[in-house]
């Protein structure tokens, strides 16, 4: 896009892609951005929720905080004057025999460190050889190599589920993806330790209440001039053509605009594309999804019979196996433990897969009377065909038709890329990255880019 004149770009999506992408827009007179929300709220899934009817007390939903290198995130938040708060990572899996977490050492850990040692030398190997790496599945690679079952279901594949939300499809995401909770200086929360595979208590953060958040990042975008919300506005239908992108809301109205960022769930694009690309389909249709159910609780009997509690260390996360299908997890928080504001013990337990697991699920044991709210939840897929059939092609529909795609989906399923891939597609339109002064902010961005644009900072010219 070279023209003199103001360029309208429609924005689908107000979570963390949208906000950045709608933000960064903003900021550059060449832009006039319109965000098309179907939530009355901007968020996506990071939302706050009141409990116990007083809008005084409140718990953050769908994303709690990360780490120091989540750059972009915080820097954004920054431009609104909020700052996130600090709290250590403390981690809780398994109970009794299959007990383990990183401030003490466990029967559990003490057994395994034979195959915690040799994975040391597994992560080495694996990252020499990414190329091939990415395109095995962990689980595969684990066997191969005969590491234990208890190693791989108690330990390995619900650490990588914790961080990078890949659920139940732990063993058969990418070898790569594994390798790089621990080796990856721009990503990993700590060190990979030899003798208890996990063992520091590293500093993380807990956002503030994220509805203020937004709300506040709205406000900056509006008050730009150059950038106009519509929350509660689905987008039906999606024309591109010669001139001009044409979208039509669920009321039937049209309006034109000159380009087009897609910061939703690749099924939703695919489905309000009116004229999807052969490789649309083929890339977008990829995408997997898992449905999922989060119930917010304050049953402590229900967690004390399927997790360790050790309010002394305070832990903040939890993973239980399922003993017919160790491979199976659940997961859950204190977020007490995890949001400063929270008085009382209010926990979170996280339901994976519906689909090939509800029959394992024991939601029905949580007190009704102790449920605070439920919501299911999306998740898509982590599985080494993630990063064979969707990520390597994504390159070759950004900027095509005018459209861009943003959003976790994209690369991993994390706020600080859904942040990134936001700020990307505004780039690739020709807005300025904002964090160009921060150096591992801007290598984040340029590894983001090559990924999934396949471009880089000097040669992302403006299609």
């Amino acid at each position: 896009m070279t023209s003199n004149r103001t360029q309208r770009v429609l924005v689908v999506g107000s979570g963390a892609a949208g906000t950045a992408a709608a933000w960064a827009l903003a900021q550059d007179p060449r832009f006039a951005v319109e965000v098309w929300e179907a939530a009355p709220q901007a968020g996506g899934v990071a939302t706050s929720e009141p409990i116990d009817g007083h809008s005084s007390a409140w718990v953050n939903d769908g994303v709690q905080g990360g780490s120091p290198t989540y750059r972009n995130t915080l820097w954004l938040h920054e431009q609104v004057g909020i700052e996130p708060r600090p709290v250590n990572f403390r981690v809780s899996f398994g109970r009794d025999e299959t007990a383990w977490n990183n401030t003490t050492m466990t029967p559990l850990v003490e057994r395994l460190r034979p195959d915690i040692e040799r994975f040391g030398q597994l992560l080495e190997w694996i990252d020499r050889l990414e190329p091939v790496s990415a395109l095995l599945p962990i689980g595969m690679v684990l066997k191969a190599g005969r590491f234990s079952k208890d190693f791989r279901d108690h330990m390995l594949y619900p650490l990588t589920a914790l961080f990078f939300g890949t659920g139940n499809q732990t063993r058969r995401v990418s070898a790569a993806i594994v390798a790089r909770v621990f080796q990856d200086e721009k990503l990993r929360l700590f060190d990979f330790d030899p003798e208890r595979l996990l063992s520091q208590r590293p500093e993380m953060f807990a956002f503030d209440r994220l509805s203020e958040i937004y709300a506040a990042l709205v406000k900056s975008v509006e008050e730009t001039g150059r950038g106009t919300y519509h929350f509660s506005r689905p987008v039906h239908r999606i024309e591109r053509r010669p001139e001009g992108i044409l979208a039509t809301d669920e009321q039937g109205d049209t309006e034109r605009f000159d380009a087009l960022v897609f910061a939703c769930p690749a099924d939703v694009a695919l489905r309000t594309l009116a004229n999807p690309s052969f490789r649309e389909r083929r890339v977008l249709g990829a995408v997997q999804y898992f449905h999922d159910i989060t119930v917010t609780h304050t049953d402590r009997e229900y967690m004390e019979r399927y997790y360790e509690l050790d309010d002394t260390r305070r832990d903040q996360y939890f993973i239980r196996t399922y003993p017919d299908s160790t491979d199976r997890i659940e997961m859950s928080f204190d977020l007490s433990h995890y949001q400063p504001q929270l008085e009382q013990s209010v926990y979170q337990t996280i339901f994976l897969d519906r689909d090939h697991d509800e029959h394992r699920w024991t939601l029905d044991e949580i007190n009704p009377d102790k449920v605070l709210f439920s919501k299911p939840w999306i998740q898509f897929s982590h599985t080494w065909q993630h990063y064979v059939r969707v990520v390597p092609w994504l390159r070759f529909l950004q900027g095509r038709n005018r459209t861009y795609f943003a959003g976790s989906w994209t690369l991993a399923n994390t706020h600080e890329v859904a942040t990134i891939s936001g700020f990307a597609a505004a780039h690739r339109l020709g807005a300025a990255y904002p964090l160009s002064h921060d150096e591992l902010a801007l290598e984040q961005f340029e590894t983001y880019l090559s990924a999934v644009h396949g471009q880089t900072m000097k040669t992302s010219a403006p299609t």
